[in-house]
C-alpha cells in the first residue's frame, strides 16, 4: 500500500468527514417515476450539501446554499435534530416535497425556501414567523407546515402565515420530537399532513417532568451552561400526546391509554387515516392504533408482545392501498415481514427496514446472511423477489416504475437508477477514494460463528513474524460493522493495520442482522455476552492466523465500543493488555430511559443488572494501560461518565490517561481533531504494548 496514502489518511478522513462528503443520499422518487430528488455536497472535500434533481438520465442542481441569502445561525431545535440524526454536513441537510415531487421546501439557517422541480426558476424565500425548523410541504403543494420557537405554523406559498398551535407552557413544544424519541426510538418527526392537505397530526411535547442536565463548555467558561431535558433510566419521560388540527382551526386530541403506553414510537397519516404506534414503558408490548381524526378515538389494529422487548423496525407500520397492515413478526429466530395476519417472508430472512408501499407492493430490505443487506419486493400476488444482486449493503427508493438502488459494495458506493427493470443511468458519487483501501478477510469465528473481519498490514507475509493485535469493534447492541461493503470503519481498521497491527473486528451478540435471539442475548447483561464473544473471536482468529501475538492485545472503541474496550481490560486483563475507551457510558444509570431500560429494565426493579453492566465499581481492578477520551460537548453520553470513571480510578490509585476534547459532541470530531485523534490513539497503543513504529 502506498506509504504516502497511509501517512495522509488521518487528514483525508477528517477532511472528508468519514468519506461522507460527495455521497448522494435522501432520495425521493415521484409517483410517475420521472423525477428523483436527492442531497449531495459538491465534492469529496466540500461540506456544503445541496438539493439536486435527476430527470431523463441527467442531474441538475436545484438549490445551492452559497447562492441563497438569509439566516446563518441554526435554531437550537435544528442543531439538536442534526445531532440526533448524526448529520455530518452543512447547508441543505433535509427537504420535503409534495406528493407529485414538483415542489420542495427546505430550511437554511432558519430561513424557509421553496423551489420548483420543473423549469429553471431559482428558489424563492418564503416569509415565516421566526427561525424555521423541519418544514413539511403539504401533499397538494399548497402550504408548508413548520415549527418556530416551539409553535406550529402553516404558511401558504403566496406568503400568508397562520399559527396552528402555540406552546401552552414554558417547556411545551408542538410539531417536534423529544430527545428520547429521536435518539432511541428513531422517530425524528413531530408533525404529519393528511393526504388531502387539509389537516395536520402533530405531537405536543411537555418536558417539564424531565430531569435537567446543564451542559457547559469548560474551554469557554464565560458561556452560560444550557439546560437539556434528559430522562435518565428510571426517571420521568417527556409527556407526549398527539393532536389533529383542521383547516377550520379545530383541534382534537387522540385518545389511548397513555398511562400504559407512554412512548409514541411512530405516527403518520395515509389514505385510511392517522396511524399511530405506541409502546409500553417496559417495551414488552407495542400496539398499532387506527385513529378517527374527527373524534380522536383510536382502535387497536395489532399488538405484539415479547418477554425481553418488542423491536421497533424502521419504516413500520404501513398500510397498503387496500388497508392491509404491514408489520414485523418474530418467530423461531426470524424477524420477518407480515402482511395482515400472514408472514410474507420465509424463515431465516431477517427483516431490516420497510422502505415503502406502492399499491399492494411492499419494498423492504432484509438479510439472508448478516454481512449483506439486500432490497426485496413483496408483490401483490404474495411472492417475494430480491432486487439487488451483487454482495453488499443495499437500500432503495421507488416510485412509478423507477427504482433508485443505493449500493455499498467492497469496491465502493454506487447509485443506479432503473426504469421498468432496465438500467437508466447512475447518480454520481463525488466522494473521494480512500487513500487506505481495506483488504480484510471475512471470517466466522468460534462456536457461535461470530462474523468478523481480519485486517493485516499490506506487506505482511505469513510466518514472517508475530503481529500485535488490535480489536476494533463496536460489538454490541443495535449496531453492525462487519459487512461486505467498504465503509469508513473498515478504512480506519486498515489504517491501524498499516501501523503494524493485526486488526480484528467482530460483531458479537447484540449486534444486528442475525435475528431476535442474537440481538436479545444481551438482555439483562449488556457487557458479559459481548465481551465473551470478543475473547472467543480473538482466540479463534489466532488459530486461523498463527501470526497473531496473544501476548500483545489491545482494544479500542467509541460509545458502546469504548465501554466494551474498558470492560475488556478491567474484567479480562489476562487477555487484553491495553485499551482506548472513547465516549464510553460507564455508569448505566446515567443513560436515557428507552435505550437503557430496553436492555436492563427499570433500575429500581433490577438494580443488580445495572450494577453488573456498569464499570465504575471495577476501577480498583485496572492494571493495564487505559486511555479515556470524551467530547466535552457530548449531550448523549455526557462527559460525566468519563469524569466519574477517572475519579474512581484515581481514588483506587490506578494510573490512567484522560484526553478531553473541547467542543466535541458524541459525533466524531471534525477538522484537525479527527485526524490527530487517530494518531493519538495509535501512539498510546504503541507505547502501551511497547511497539516500535513502522519503518518508512
Amino acid at each position: 500500500m502506498d506509504s504516502d496514502g497511509v501517512r495522509d489518511f488521518p487528514e483525508q478522513f477528517a477532511r472528508t468527514r468519514r468519506f461522507s462528503l460527495g455521497v448522494p443520499r435522501s432520495f425521493t422518487v415521484s409517483p410517475d417515476g420521472r423525477r428523483v430528488l436527492f442531497l449531495r455536497t459538491g465534492g469529496g472535500s466540500d461540506p456544503v450539501s445541496r438539493l439536486w434533481l435527476y430527470e431523463d438520465g441527467a442531474e441538475r442542481e436545484l438549490a445551492h446554499p452559497a447562492r441563497l441569502h438569509g439566516g446563518t445561525a441554526l435554531p437550537d431545535a435544528e442543531r439538536a435534530r442534526r445531532e440526533r440524526a448524526r448529520e455530518l454536513t452543512d447547508g441543505i441537510v433535509a427537504y420535503a416535497a409534495d406528493a407529485e415531487v414538483r415542489t420542495a421546501v427546505f430550511a437554511l439557517g432558519g430561513v424557509l425556501w421553496v423551489v420548483r422541480t420543473g423549469g429553471r426558476d431559482a428558489p424563492l424565500r418564503l416569509p415565516a414567523a421566526g427561525p424555521v425548523v423541519d418544514p413539511r410541504l403539504s401533499p397538494d403543494g399548497r402550504a408548508v407546515a413548520y415549527v418556530t420557537r416551539g409553535a406550529l405554523h402553516v404558511a401558504d406559498l403566496d406568503g400568508n402565515d397562520r399559527l396552528i398551535a402555540a406552546p401552552d407552557g414554558p417547556e411545551v413544544t408542538y410539531g417536534l420530537s423529544d430527545h428520547v424519541s429521536a435518539e432511541s426510538l428513531g422517530r425524528t418527526r413531530g408533525h404529519w399532513w393528511s393526504p388531502d392537505g387539509t389537516a395536520l397530526l402533530a405531537a405536543r411535547v411537555d418536558t417539564s417532568p424531565v430531569r435537567r442536565r446543564y451542559l457547559g463548555d469548560p474551554a469557554r467558561p464565560w458561556v452560560r451552561p444550557r439546560p437539556v431535558p434528559y430522562p435518565v433510566a428510571g426517571t420521568a419521560n417527556a409527556d407526549v400526546s398527539l393532536h389533529v388540527f383542521g383547516e377550520d382551526g379545530g383541534r382534537t386530541e387522540l385518545s389511548w391509554d397513555r398511562a400504559s403506553f407512554e412512548y409514541v414510537a411512530a405516527a403518520g397519516w395515509d389514505g385510511h387515516g392517522p396511524l399511530v404506534t405506541v409502546q409500553s414503558r417496559d417495551q414488552r408490548t407495542v400496539r398499532v392504533l387506527a385513529a378517527d381524526p374527527g373524534t380522536g378515538a383510536t382502535r387497536p389494529l395489532d399488538e405484539r408482545r415479547d418477554p425481553a422487548w418488542v423491536e421497533l423496525v424502521p419504516g413500520t407500520p404501513l398500510r397498503t392501498d387496500s388497508g392491509v397492515l404491514v408489520q414485523p413478526y418474530e418467530q423461531d429466530g426470524t424477524r420477518g415481514l407480515r402482511c395482515g395476519d400472514r408472514p410474507a417472508t420465509p424463515p431465516g430472512l431477517q427483516l431490516r427496514e420497510v422502505l415503502s408501499v406502492q399499491g399492494e407492493r411492499v419494498l423492504f430490505t432484509a438479510s439472508e446472511e448478516p454481512t449483506e443487506t439486500h432490497v426485496w419486493a413483496r408483490r401483490a400476488d404474495g411472492t417475494c423477489v430480491r432486487l439487488s444482486g451483487e454482495p453488499g449493503v443495499h437500500t432503495a427508493a421507488a416510485g412509478g416504475g423507477t427504482l433508485v438502488l443505493d449500493s455499498r459494495t467492497p469496491d465502493g458506493h454506487r447509485v443506479t437508477v432503473y426504469r421498468d427493470g432496465a438500467r437508466q443511468g447512475r447518480i454520481a458519487s463525488l466522494a473521494e477514494e480512500p487513500s487506505v483501501r481495506p483488504a480484510p478477510v471475512l471470517l466466522r469465528l468460534g462456536r457461535r460463528a461470530v462474523r468478523s473481519r481480519l485486517h493485516l498490514p499490506s506487506g505482511h507475509e505469513p510466518g514472517s513474524g508475530k503481529l500485535p493485535v488490535l480489536l476494533d469493534p463496536y460489538g454490541g447492541p443495535a449496531a453492525q460493522v462487519v459487512v461486505r461493503a467498504r465503509h469508513w470503519t473498515g478504512c480506519v481498521s486498515q489504517w491501524f493495520a498499516e501501523q503494524g497491527f493485526a486488526v480484528l473486528v467482530a460483531d458479537g451478540r447484540g449486534t444486528q442482522g442475525r435475528g431476535p435471539r442474537w440481538e436479545k442475548a444481551v438482555h439483562g447483561d449488556k457487557l458479559g455476552p459481548a465481551l465473551e464473544d470478543q475473547e472467543e473471536a480473538l482466540l479463534a482468529a489466532a488459530r486461523h492466523c498463527p501470526d497473531l501475538d496473544l501476548g500483545r492485545v489491545a482494544i479500542r472503541g467509541w460509545s458502546y465500543g469504548g465501554y466494551l474496550a474498558a470492560g475488556a481490560v478491567l474484567r479480562r486483563p489476562e487477555v487484553f493488555h491495553a485499551a482506548v475507551a472513547g465516549a464510553a457510558p460507564f455508569d448505566q444509570r446515567l443513560y436515557d430511559t428507552h435505550w437503557q431500560e430496553r436492555f436492563l429494565g427499570l433500575p429500581g426493579e433490577h438494580p443488580e443488572r445495572y450494577d453488573r453492566s456498569s464499570l465504575i465499581a471495577d476501577a480498583p481492578a485496572l492494571r493495564r494501560p487505559l486511555l479515556l477520551v470524551h467530547g466535552l460537548a457530548d449531550d448523549n453520553v455526557t462527559v460525566a461518565h468519563t469524569l466519574r470513571m477517572s475519579a474512581a480510578l484515581l481514588a483506587a490509585g490506578r494510573p490512567h490517561t484522560v484526553l478531553p476534547l473541547p467542543g466535541v459532541s458524541h459525533l466524531d470530531a471534525r477538522g484537525d481533531v479527527t485526524g490527530n485523534l487517530l494518531r493519538a490513539q495509535c501512539g498510546f497503543l504503541r507505547r502501551a504494548l511497547r511497539i516500535d513504529p513502522p519503518q518508512g
